[in-house]
Order: structure tokens, then sequence, then C-alpha cells
């Protein structure tokens, strides 16, 4: 069997990171408060989607007034998401997320074949696009005139992910910390924006919003892939079920952390996107592969290079937190015999 079996009410292991307790199970410590949760949302949503997605958004729906109820809606979509979720996480109070409601409602099979394919494929393939990301923002002032070479993308990827991991398994409280200071650090790069927007909107000078209706789409499946656009950049906002046993009091912190998260998300996410409108034309959006860096170098001048900073460390911050979350999948499903046994206690 993968779970100690020890007789003793509670036993802590040295690490000072896991807890055995009577019952057979091995659980880790409760060591996330509210604060941490709303962390790891806000670390998960907010990587580069938002500084990137505006553009297949507005793209897809052809205006700007519709280009921002999508916005919104996508917002409140996440929102009846994340609060089912809630409902779920205190209904079923289990690490794991998907993975244990699945064993719970169908049985050991099906949740047998969702870790397995977590494993091989939503897991290690995140973790990639996100580690190309970092790697790509990261390049890019040391090629100026060019595109980074392949191999440069893929060394930089792969030591931010290889550390980021080692960090988590060295310590959870350290890795929370982290989320905190990158939580402060992606909300400053998303307030930047909003001032920016802000001062263009004081100057006087913005006219995109004069006619925003023109050019609406009317097709279904073009509308439909601009919420699907929207919806990437919301993703993330079940992952802190992942650490349900890890929260303390999760039977409030967990719904509070939500309630919290997925409201100032919206917000931010609606507020940035006028901002990015007052500045930019439609087709100066719709031309850049990088929105938030453009609205950069048209607003802040010689300070414009902060910004793809802190976008690499907001994309950091996801990784880090992806890797911390999506850990516990293979904890609970090692506790729950779903590994070989020579590979659980690791």
């Amino acid at each position: 069997m993968c779970s100690s079996k020890m007789a003793d009410d509670t036993v802590s292991v040295s690490s000072q990171k896991v807890l055995v307790e009577g019952d057979g199970k091995t659980r880790l410590k409760k060591d996330l408060g509210l604060l941490e949760g709303v962390a790891i949302i806000l670390g998960i949503i907010i990587g580069s989607g938002i500084f990137v997605s505006p553009k297949g958004v507005l793209r897809e729906a052809g205006s700007v007034g519709l280009s921002l109820v999508v916005w919104g809606l996508c917002g409140f979509l996440s929102m009846l998401g994340a609060l089912c979720y809630a409902e779920l996480g205190t209904s079923i109070p289990k690490s794991g997320s998907d993975y244990a409601y699945i064993g719970e409602a169908f049985g050991s099979l099906p949740s047998f074949l969702y870790l397995w394919d977590a494993i091989f494929i939503f897991v290690p393939t995140t973790n990639a696009i996100m580690g190309l990301t970092i790697a790509n923002y990261l390049a890019q002032p040391l090629f100026p005139d060019c595109d980074p070479p392949d191999s440069a993308l893929r060394l930089i990827a792969a030591v931010c992910i290889t550390g980021l991991t080692l960090l988590n398994c060295w310590s959870t409280r350290v890795t929370t910390q982290l989320q905190n200071v990158v939580m402060i650090t992606k909300l400053l790069a998303l307030g930047l924006v909003i001032v920016g927007g802000g001062m263009a909107f004081y100057s006087g000078k913005v006219t995109m919003f004069d006619n925003m209706w023109e050019g609406t789409a009317t097709d279904p499946g073009q509308i439909a892939v601009s919420f699907y656009s929207g919806i990437f950049s919301y993703a993330g906002w079940n992952y802190l079920n992942f650490m349900t046993e890890e929260l303390k009091d999760p039977y409030r912190n967990l719904p509070r952390a939500i309630y919290i998260s997925l409201p100032l998300v919206t917000v931010i996410f609606v507020l940035a996107n006028v901002s990015y409108l007052a500045v930019l034309t439609p087709a100066a959006m719709l031309s850049s592969d990088a929105i938030a860096v453009t609205f950069s170098n048209r607003m802040f001048g010689y300070l414009a290079p902060i910004m793809p900073a802190l976008i690499s460390i907001s994309t950091v911050g996801s990784l880090s937190c992806h890797i911390m979350t999506s850990s516990r999948l293979c904890f609970v499903g090692a506790r729950n015999d779903h590994f070989p046994q020579t590979v659980c206690p690791l």
C-alpha cells in the first residue's frame, strides 16, 4: 500500500511538510490561509493571457463594444464555474480537485484514467507552454533585431521549470510566500496598464469609443471563438481545489478566496482592456503580438522595458503555482494506490 500505516494519532515527518494521521492516510499540513488561497487563484489566472488574449477577443468580436461585453461575461461565467467548485470543495474536502471528484462520483477506474491523462498530457504540456512564454519574454531584450533561437528558448524554459519544481519540493511555505510577492507584481503590472489608460482619458484624446459597436460580429461561431479567447485568460479558477486539504478551515476559506478573487480579476481585466483601447487603435492591437508591451512603448517611453520584466515575473508566478497545485494530483494519486508501489513513497 502507498499510504503509511501507523497507530499513532498524528506523526510529523522530519520534512515538516507531511502529517500521517491515525486513519492511515497521509496528508499535508494545513499551511494555507485566506491570503495564500487568493494568491494561488490570482497567480494561476493572471499569467500571460491578459497581456496577449485581448487581440483574439477583439478580432473575433469585431467591435470594441462587443469585446468588452465578452470580457465581462467571461468573468461572470468563470465565477459560476468557480462557485460550483467551491460547493464541490466544501462537500468533498479532498485535495486533487477533478481527480478526487471523479473518484467520488464515478469510481476508481475513471479517476485513474484522468490521473494518467493529466500526468502525461495536461500538466506537462501546460508547464511547457508557460515555460516557453517566460523564455520568449526573457530572451526578447537579448535579441532585439531578430527572433531568439529555439534552442535558447527551450533551455530557458527547461531551467525555469526545473528550478521551480525543485523550489516546490524544498518548501511549500517558501513557495506560497513567493506567490504572495508575485501576486503584488501581477497587480502592479495591470495597475500600470490601468493608470496609463486613465492618463489617456485625462488627456481627452481618446476616440476609440465614439463608434464602439461598429463592425460587431453577428456570426454565432465567430462570437463563440471570441468567448473562447476570453475564457482562456480566466482559466485556473479551479486550481485551489487541488490543495483543499492544506487550507486552514477550508469550509470558509475556499469559498471566500473564490468570492474575492474572481470579481477582482473580472474588474481588473475589463479595466485593462478599456485602457488598451484608450491608447491603441483596434488595428494596432490586432497587429501586435504582445499588446501590453506595445501599450507600454506607446505610454511610458524609456520606462517601457519595465512591462516585459513584469510580464515575465507574472508568468513565472503562474508556472510556479501550476507546479505547486498539480503536484498534489500525484500526491493524492499515490495515496489512492494509483501509482506503482515503487514510485508511491516519492
